[in-house]
């Protein structure tokens, strides 16, 4: 019998940190073993925790070391965990070591991977509904995403997820906001048109660049760079942190603060969940939860000093004043209008919790 899954509600509620209004610092362009049958008679009668095996729990993702999502949120649940001694160690396997996002899922829901961190787009790869958290302006901002994994409404999307997969959710950080660069300020959408901005190539990604009013261009995320220079797009949006590390700045005149879109990390963990002993459990929930923190508190930092740099070098500049409001109705509008089933039940649900 599958044990009830993680209450979200608890780290959840811990992860509310005070907004911060334009978060970036995102993952690595996101395009950019089964339970056991067995009940033993420990099991039944209630087995002391203490004398539980030592377990070695596989914790794969796609992000460098260097990135908040490995240094302030995977190594910080391997470390929280062993200092807990409760048996339970973790090996991280980093930079896709393990493979790219659409293979380790499969092998998180096959149990050859026990943990994983991933961006909700590439996890609507075996459950749609999931790459929702990742649509533009389903969020308000981090406070708010905060808000809806603590109330009753994110089951819709996080016992679906369980059903459809037998994959637990341990927690949901934001990777950062999304914004827009380009030659020109963006400021409104009618300031998108006649653009070609490059979009990653996922459908939830597409159908935001429609709701934005953007024309969407594919282009791998390692040729952004060279597609800018050479005019094969005239924009683009990212997390500050990528764009900084593609040094945007070199051949693009301006970044608008748009925040249209908040990037979602989810830790999941297959069905090896059920052989852990309620205190294995315990520490591995309670090591995520600090993880949240972790991660939001290192984004916002590394914003806020990526930000102020760019100001005080100024190479290019800095666009303060984009009508948020604008892309805000537009894209919640198409949004509502475009999802169906599920999905739409989904957004629904975020969009009721909205400060």
């Amino acid at each position: 019998m599958k044990s009830p899954r993680p209450r979200l509600t608890r780290w959840i509620a811990a992860a509310a940190v005070p907004a911060v209004l334009l978060t970036a610092c995102s993952s690595s362009d996101a395009e950019d073993e089964p339970t056991s049958e067995e009940t033993t008679a420990e099991e039944t009668s209630e087995p002391d925790d203490s004398m539980a095996e030592a377990i070695e729990l596989t914790l794969a993702h796609s992000y460098t070391e260097d990135q908040p999502q490995h240094a302030c949120g995977a190594q910080v649940i391997a470390d929280e965990v062993a200092a807990a001694d409760v048996g339970l160690t973790i090996e991280i396997f980093p930079s896709s070591q393990l493979g790219g996002d659409a293979d380790r899922i499969a092998s998180v829901v096959s149990g050859d991977i026990d943990i994983d961190i991933q961006g909700a787009s590439a996890l609507g790869a075996v459950y749609e509904p999931i790459s929702v958290l990742d649509s533009a302006f389903a969020f308000d901002d981090e406070a708010h995403l905060a808000a809806f994994m603590a109330s009753d409404e994110s089951a819709v999307l996080i016992e679906g997820f369980y059903t459809e997969t037998g994959v637990q959710t341990l927690g949901v950080w934001s990777a950062g906001a999304r914004h827009f660069t380009a030659n020109d300020p963006i400021r409104t959408p009618e300031d998108l048109d006649g653009l070609r901005m490059r979009f990653p190539g996922s459908p939830q990604y597409l159908m935001n660049a429609e709701a934005l009013g953007a024309t969407a261009t594919e282009v791998a995320y390692e040729e952004l760079y060279l597609a800018l220079q050479n005019g094969t797009v005239d924009g683009q949006e990212n997390p500050v942190t990528n764009i900084d590390a593609s040094n945007l700045k070199e051949v693009q005149d301006y970044l608008s603060l748009s925040a249209h879109q908040l990037n979602t990390n989810l830790v999941i963990v297959s069905p090896i969940w059920d052989e852990l002993s309620a205190e294995q459990q315990e520490a591995l929930s309670a090591a995520t939860i600090t993880a949240v923190d972790s991660v939001t508190e290192c984004i916002a930092q590394g914003e806020t000093e990526t930000l102020d740099a760019w100001r005080a070098e100024g190479e290019w500049e800095i666009v303060d004043d984009v009508d948020r409001d604008a892309f805000s109705e537009m894209a919640v509008a198409f949004l509502e209008n475009t999802f169906t089933g599920e999905s739409l039940e989904v957004f629904n649900a975020i969009r009721a919790t909205a400060p």
